[in-house]
């Protein structure tokens, strides 16, 4: 796929979080699973222009958010089309991701964390070059998650 990050706009915003609903325990990351977690993503000021959306053709596929923590590390969040998941994207489109928070942002490490349950989006990430760090409990969803940190440390990629 050719991917094109663009800002996003609130009109993406409300497509992703009332539209984009996925199956069974991935339901967990439907955006309106969480209300803190969806009032942020629709609020223009909290986005800010740390959020992208990923086009692939015109067509809305994902979305990246960086945070960045210090000059050399940025976080990130993302998110695929959930149609989209499940069928060997996730490696070329988060290499993507990647690509762009660097040319973007410059960092030296990529952090990013991930429900403990969701051993597919790890597989992901270690296979693109993310290490496990530690794993911390979070309020969110109406319950309390284990979530594992990762990082992908740039300098020791090449």
């Amino acid at each position: 796929m050719k991917y094109a990050f663009i800002p996003m706009t609130q009109q993406h915003a409300e497509i992703i979080a009332y539209h984009w609903h996925y199956e069974g325990e991935y339901s967990f990351y439907d955006m309106e699973a969480d209300e803190e977690d969806l009032n942020e993503f629709l609020d223009e000021e909290a986005r800010a222009s740390n959020y992208f959306v990923v086009m692939n053709a015109n067509e809305l596929i994902g979305f990246f958010c960086f945070q960045k923590l210090d000059a050399n590390i940025i976080d990130i969040g993302l998110g695929m089309k959930p149609q989209l998941t499940g069928q060997g994207n996730g490696e070329d489109f988060l290499k993507t991701g990647i690509e762009f928070g660097i040319n973007k942002y410059k960092p030296a490490t990529i952090t990013l964390s991930v429900a403990n349950f969701n051993e597919r989006a790890i597989n992901v990430y270690k296979k693109v070059g993310f290490v496990p760090e530690e794993t911390f409990k979070q309020d969110t969803n109406g319950g309390t998650y284990e979530f594992l940190k990762m990082s992908y440390d740039l300098y020791k990629q090449n």
